[in-house]
């Protein structure tokens, strides 16, 4: 499958990010949250939209193939922060290149958003952790081998040499701490997939430092940090990883465990997102 960002991914993300201003009525937008597997359940309780337009109206855009992604982004208004709410996402799994799978997080940046809230379904490495738990990602290991700044970057754009340091704000998991105490952290392991990890991955994992694996958000993170936005993201426990139950791994019940918390998930975004 061709990249179509190839040419220039950033210039791609602008005229995104200019028909989706016009599309709108609005001049620029404050933040941006990325919905997740079976994360559907959550928009509702982020805020009523004021616009949904299909990601397909935008251009620059592919479509999520995976069941749990809508091919959609609304424009929802809390107070005076105007907020883009992606429906879903597109994986490197499904064929694409890095450049394709952050296109939607450049194309929030270049609207204007400052702050970018990645979520996800993950399986927990770390057997502390329960189904249905929402875990903040606090740093991660980006186990692809790929990098969204592989190749040119255009001119009056910052360095390719990205600090990640920060990578996930301390600042904003701090804030979600406040809304909710109970809320832990770990670090995020991102595998290309499609396939679920072996358990001899697992422990691999583990042993590196690994509490959560899924299959997105890494790529995300390091766009959204070469261009200076602040990152919170928040994974939903939704199995344990591989090896660490004794019932096989399959994408329904995945969907089933995400779609059962991410309501309150999101009453909890709706409540941080004003404050951002």
């Amino acid at each position: 499958m061709t990249d179509v960002h190839a040419a220039d991914p950033f210039a791609q993300a602008e005229a995104s990010a200019a028909t989706l201003k016009r599309l709108a009525g609005a001049p620029d937008f404050d933040a941006a949250v990325v919905l997740g597997s079976g994360w559907l359940a959550a928009a509702d309780a982020i805020g009523a939209a004021e616009l949904e337009v299909p990601l397909a109206d935008l251009g620059g855009f592919e479509l999520p193939t995976t069941e749990g992604h809508a091919p959609a982004v609304r424009y929802i208004k809390h107070g005076n922060h105007r907020i883009l709410l992606f429906l879903g996402r597109v994986h490197m799994y499904e064929g694409y290149a890095p450049h394709t799978v952050v296109h939607g997080v450049r194309t929030a940046i270049a609207a204007g958003c400052r702050t970018v809230v990645l979520t996800n379904a993950a399986g927990g490495v770390n057997p502390a952790y329960a189904v249905g738990q929402p875990v903040l990602i606090s740093d991660h290991l980006n186990l692809t081998g790929r990098s969204p700044l592989s190749g040119p970057i255009p001119a009056g754009y910052p360095s390719r040499f990205t600090d990640l340091t920060e990578a996930y704000s301390r600042r904003l998991r701090d804030l979600a701490r406040r809304h909710d105490p109970a809320l832990t952290e770990g670090v995020y392991a991102m595998l290309p997939g499609p396939h679920y990890e072996t358990p001899a991955e697992i422990r691999m994992l583990r042993t590196a430092g690994a509490d959560l694996v899924g299959m997105s958000t890494a790529l995300e993170t390091i766009a959204a940090r070469h261009l200076g936005a602040e990152v919170l993201a928040i994974s939903l426990v939704t199995n344990p990883a591989a090896g660490l139950s004794e019932q096989p791994l399959d994408h329904r019940e995945v969907l089933d465990a995400a779609r059962a918390s991410a309501a309150r998930i999101g009453e909890l975004l709706a409540a941080l997102l004003p404050q951002m």
